[in-house]
């Protein structure tokens, strides 16, 4: 019997295959995977200044361990470049050769690449996206090297928000551009988002909101950047950062004829439209919906890993809040679903705020809960909301 191949060795990738050893620990498994294969916990990166951790504080365990760790091959530095379907195959490229790979079964975990604006300017190049723990550790390499400690970052959005706080946690001055009129403009009301952004601000971030930027410069002999925005306004920074979100991989799915959308489209079982393939993660667009947190990616996984072992098994997705990890204002989210109106009621606490999306008959689809009193009633909120997909005897 051919292995069960995973491309990707992310949050997702990792996470099936040590639900599918618990279940089945003989079963070859094999890990492909354009990087160095090491193991980490990606929500750790924004905020890893606060827990004083260093990049190499960060992994868990490098190729060879996770390979011992997992009983499975790990084929680190290794690009796929073709998908067979029907003759369910792989074709490989490492260190210059070619190599064919037959599965039993696929898993696609190959996650999401970060959104890049066009910017013009010759510092536009220079310009930081985290996404990885290589990523990350470029970005503290550099910011280590800067004198000035001025960080510009691109993108209100939640990661962009978190890297802020941390940010502060090492007196960086922090600027944070967004072309919405507010932070976190797709999980906030505006009523939210403007006490959110309050709190940011009193603890020392500065907000330039509804607008862009258009042209990064290289000045003082290549030191810091001029950051010239839509606005007309110039900010100096020693380096920029852009987290204005991710987008899912989907160049590999479509060229071996698998059906995408906004990510790599599967039914509840995890199964894309080709035979044996499934997709989990970042990529993957689960009956119409993309969830990019861990609370999915491990229901995802539990899910698949039974499928994988001969227990046909569909996702369940349960109310999954988020907690954004801004200590200065502590909020947690849970999105409404995009399909449904909702309108907001709010309740003010004297540290926050709680705001219920409530829809047209009068159940809870959502909330977000803002300060320490608001937090208070996650558990009780979770548990009227119905479920996003429900679980299937």
């Amino acid at each position: 019997m051919h292995p069960i191949v995973i491309i990707g060795s992310g949050m997702a990738g990792y996470t099936v295959a040590r639900e599918f050893r618990k279940l089945s620990p003989e079963q070859e498994l094999v890990m492909i995977c354009g990087d160095d294969a090491v193991n980490y916990a990606k929500p750790t990166l924004s905020n890893a200044f606060a827990g004083n951790k260093a990049p190499e504080q960060i992994a868990l365990g490098d190729a060879n361990k996770m390979a011992t760790q997992l009983n499975m091959r790990i084929e680190a530095e290794t690009w796929v470049k073709e998908i067979h379907a029907e003759a369910h195959e792989i074709v490989l490229e490492k260190n210059g050769e070619t190599i064919t790979q037959p599965y039993s079964k696929l898993v696609l975990a190959v996650g999401a690449n970060p959104i890049r604006l066009a910017i013009s300017g010759d510092g536009s190049d220079d310009i930081h996206v985290v996404n990885s723990l290589i990523d990350y550790r470029n970005f503290r390499e550099n910011l280590a090297q800067r004198k000035d400690k001025r960080v510009v970052i691109l993108g209100a959005g939640l990661i962009g928000c978190e890297f802020a706080n941390d940010l502060l946690h090492s007196e960086y001055d922090i600027t944070v551009i967004d072309l919405a009129p507010q932070p976190l403009g797709r999980l906030l009301p505006s009523h939210v988002a403007d006490l959110f952004k309050n709190n940011l601000e009193q603890a020392g971030i500065k907000f330039v909101l509804s607008t862009t930027v258009e042209k990064i410069t290289k000045i003082n002999d290549g030191e810091d950047y001029a950051v010239t925005l839509a606005n007309g306004q110039t900010l100096i920074a020693d380096i920029v950062l852009s987290a204005i979100g991710l987008q899912p991989n989907t160049a590999l799915a479509k060229s071996a004829g698998i059906q995408t959308s906004r990510g790599v489209i599967t039914n509840t079982l995890l199964e894309t439209n080709q035979a044996d393939i499934y997709a989990v993660g970042d990529c993957a667009e689960v009956n119409g919906t993309l969830l990019p947190y861990v609370m999915p990616i491990m229901q995802q996984a539990r899910a698949l890993a039974k499928t994988l072992s001969g227990q046909n098994t569909a996702v369940h997705y349960p109310a999954m809040p988020v907690a954004v990890k801004t200590p200065a204002a502590p909020l947690t989210v849970l999105p409404a679903p995009l399909d449904i109106d909702v309108t907001w009621e709010m309740e003010d606490f004297e540290d926050g705020m709680l705001a219920k999306a409530v829809d047209a008959e009068g159940t809870l689809r959502g909330f977000v809960l803002l300060g320490a009193t608001a937090a208070k009633q996650r558990l009780t909120l979770t548990k009227l909301v119905p479920d996003l997909i429900p679980a299937q005897n």
